[in-house]
């Protein structure tokens, strides 16, 4: 008797089933592969329809042209790859990074950015985790910030420019997916990024770290220091305790 309940011979008519009726009937292969897509697909699909699936909070505002910008370039790094953006509802996650995610917090993210490993830590908590400064050392050596990091260095985040245009087409084609941009929004997206860089600048000019608004590295700092910020205040306005 095989440790799992099934003796040698039931086994062996087991296979030889699954190749007669299967593995030789490409049809029947097919249409079984095809239901158990839509089962997978319906139970993906049907929570989007829920109330919990479709909420949304006031609490959380579009991204700025300037974070927008950000955000555009953490995915064109590939940042996705290796960390997430997702605190799953379990007790060593909670303590770690705080709050598990609600559907909500992402109402605004097109698309999501939840990521599927954690070569890195989760970031979906990191804003104002870090100073401005900080996030421009670990962007430029890593090592340098945290010892023995496995994160390549992006120096060229400290030299490339932003494109205004490619941001405000950015802005545009996320306005037509939903997020609530007005014109003024789209005409006003030079003057918004301006506007935000020069602060970031100012901060890391205290640290003794010269840039200029336009730089990669200012818009990256400007998505991450937006994570989960917002989120995070209105579930502790609600008296979610960690």
């Amino acid at each position: 008797m095989a440790e799992n309940g099934m003796d040698h011979g039931s086994e062996k008519k087991y296979g030889q089933f699954h190749r007669r009726v299967f593995e030789s009937n490409a049809a029947l292969f097919a249409v079984a592969a095809t239901v158990a897509i839509l089962i997978g697909g319906i139970v993906e699909i049907i929570p989007m329809f829920t109330p919990a699936g479709t909420e949304h909070s006031e609490a959380i505002t579009p991204y700025t042209p300037l974070e927008v910008a950000g955000r555009d370039i953490y995915v064109s790094e590939g940042c996705y790859l290796c960390h997430s953006q997702w605190v799953r509802p379990m007790r060593a996650e909670i303590l770690r990074y705080g709050p598990w995610s609600r559907a909500w917090e992402y109402q605004y993210d097109r698309p999501f950015q939840l990521g599927s490993r954690r070569i890195g830590p989760d970031l979906h908590r990191v804003g104002n985790k870090y100073p401005d400064a900080w996030h421009y050392e670990h962007m430029r050596d890593p090592r340098s910030t945290t010892p023995g990091s496995v994160m390549p260095p992006y120096p060229w985040l400290l030299d490339d420019r932003i494109d205004p245009e490619d941001v405000r087409a950015s802005v545009i084609a996320l306005r037509k997916t939903g997020t609530p941009y007005t014109d003024e929004d789209v005409a006003g997206v030079e003057e918004s990024l301006a506007e935000q860089g020069a602060a970031i600048v100012a901060r890391l000019a205290t640290a003794g770290i010269e840039t200029t608004p336009d730089r990669s590295i200012v818009a990256l700092i400007a998505y991450l220091q937006r994570l989960g910020v917002e989120g995070g205040a209105e579930l502790e306005a609600q008296g979610v305790e960690y």
